[in-house]
């Protein structure tokens, strides 16, 4: 026997109807392999930034073969400020396997998904979604933020997914293909836009009526305490991501002074250099350096 969602799922799905983001992953010429560019993009990383990026790149790299053929240079070029550029190494290193073991094809098997490089169970279960249009259970931060608020009343999830979320989650999701399609991407959005982090507009949101944190009076965080935040300023990631500025911009191998101009702190430079030597996002040669 199966369980009916909550009413609140198709009013969710309801608004998405109304309200989704026109964004070039949805439309309905779609890849399966622009899916997946779109879903690595995304982490971490917000849609005005990944747009123009997604559109260009899938200009100049349309399919898996496409990019596992790329100079490595021009894709961690292409990957310009995004972050975390190993992710740019990881959806290269996806693409060769997508091309080694299924030709070339993005498989829409769970278990084929999550054997690629740099794809875990959140983009294993998005692409399944929104690539196939598959049942699947599709937690980022957005949803297990709309799904801790309307069904569990606290204002934000634990910092690290529980099994015991995971299973409340799985039982929201209708049963249908179509359905629980819809769903990923209308919770999802309405985490996006509506029932955000730090400014949600409770006013606009199509399951007020529903949500417990609402009904509660809104109750704080009471997962504050756990959380940490990581400044920018002074961190490696800022002083790394100066040295991959430099070396994108390069037309020739970079000399050590070039490098040492960027950062005037010489064992953090070091050490922030050698860590992109050993993530194999830069190529040391001699005293040069250069994208690989």
């Amino acid at each position: 026997m199966t369980s009916r969602p909550p009413h609140w799922v198709a009013e969710v799905v309801a608004w998405f109807a109304q309200n989704a983001r026109d964004l070039p992953w949805r439309a309905a010429d779609r890849t399966p392999w622009g899916v997946l560019v779109s879903e690595v993009m995304l982490q971490q990383t917000p849609v005005v930034r990944v747009e123009p990026a997604w559109r260009a790149w899938m200009a100049a790299w349309p399919t898996p073969a496409d990019l596992a053929a790329a100079p490595t240079a021009d894709v961690l070029r292409a990957w310009d400020r995004l972050g975390y550029p190993r992710r740019a190494l990881r959806l290269q290193e996806c693409a060769r396997a997508i091309v080694e073991r299924h030709g070339g094809v993005v498989p829409d098997d769970e278990e084929a998904l999550l054997a690629l490089p740099g794809v875990g169970p959140y983009t294993a279960a998005a692409v399944r979604a929104f690539a196939f249009g598959r049942r699947a259970v599709v937690l980022d931060t957005n949803v297990r933020r709309v799904l801790a608020r309307v069904a569990d009343g606290t204002a934000l999830p634990a910092p690290t997914l529980t099994a015991a979320e995971a299973r409340r989650a799985a039982v929201v999701v209708p049963d249908d293909d179509a359905g629980a399609a819809l769903w990923a991407a209308a919770s999802m959005e309405l985490g996006a836009l509506v029932c955000t982090a730090r400014a949600p507009r409770c006013e606009d949101c199509p399951v007020r009526a529903s949500c417990a944190w609402f009904a509660a009076g809104r109750p704080a965080d009471e997962h504050a305490h756990r959380r940490r935040t990581q400044a920018w300023t002074g961190t490696d990631r800022q002083v790394r991501g100066r040295i991959m500025a430099l070396l994108r911009e390069a037309l020739e191998p970079v000399p050590q002074h070039a490098i040492d101009a960027v950062w005037p702190q010489a064992v953090q430079r070091a050490r922030c250099l050698d860590s992109l030597v050993a993530d194999g996002l830069v190529t040391r040669t001699a005293d040069t350096y250069s994208l690989p």
